[in-house]
């Protein structure tokens, strides 16, 4: 433990019932983002990870604390310690609670709804995790049943980008979509 103790992620009710307020004690944004929806969560691998529990209705991450805004079914008895528990692994690790990306001409309004899907997934599972690592993964293009991206940052000529390559990427694309081939580094 560091000479300065970390602060415990601790919670509070809102006046919304549904929504419970988890503060993390530390600011993580300078700007608060609302994620409706996992696909709205790609700027933060923390609300991805919290829309892995099918409870979850939605997520805010705010400056220095996160709403979440949980389905009916489930009591807040129930979730609210092991959620500040998960929360705090999260920050423990020091793994990023919001993650900021160069938008690149890969945001195209005439992409195909394959390429809208390909493009979500790269933000919201792959690029967070390599981010981990200072690489970075860009979509580059997708024809012929073959995804073609760019292997940015640690990841440029990293001797373990190749496996990353094949046995990480390629493997969940492959998952997700059956009709990609391969998943080839220009």
């Amino acid at each position: 433990m560091s000479a300065h103790a970390k602060s415990q992620v601790s919670f509070e009710s809102t006046p919304n019932p549904a929504t419970m307020k988890f503060l993390l004690h530390r600011k993580v944004t300078d700007e608060g983002f609302d994620c409706p929806t996992v696909q709205e969560a790609d700027r933060s691998p923390l609300a991805a990870k919290i829309f892995g529990f099918p409870w979850t209705s939605s997520v805010y991450v705010g400056p220095d604390f996160i709403t979440v805004t949980k389905q009916d079914w489930v009591e807040w008895e129930l979730l609210a310690h092991p959620l500040s528990g998960l929360i705090q692994e999260h920050l423990d690790r020091d793994e990023p609670v919001v993650v900021s990306f160069i938008q690149t001409e890969e945001d195209d309004e005439n992409d195909s709804p394959m390429v809208r899907n390909i493009k979500s997934v790269l933000n919201r599972e792959i690029r967070p995790v390599v981010a981990l690592d200072g690489g970075d993964i860009v979509f580059h293009k997708y024809e012929n049943s073959v995804l073609y991206i760019h292997m940015k940052g640690a990841c440029s000529g990293c001797p373990s980008s190749t496996i990353t390559l094949k046995e990480g990427i390629e493997t969940r694309m492959k998952e997700l979509f059956p009709e990609i081939s391969e998943v080839v580094s220009v």
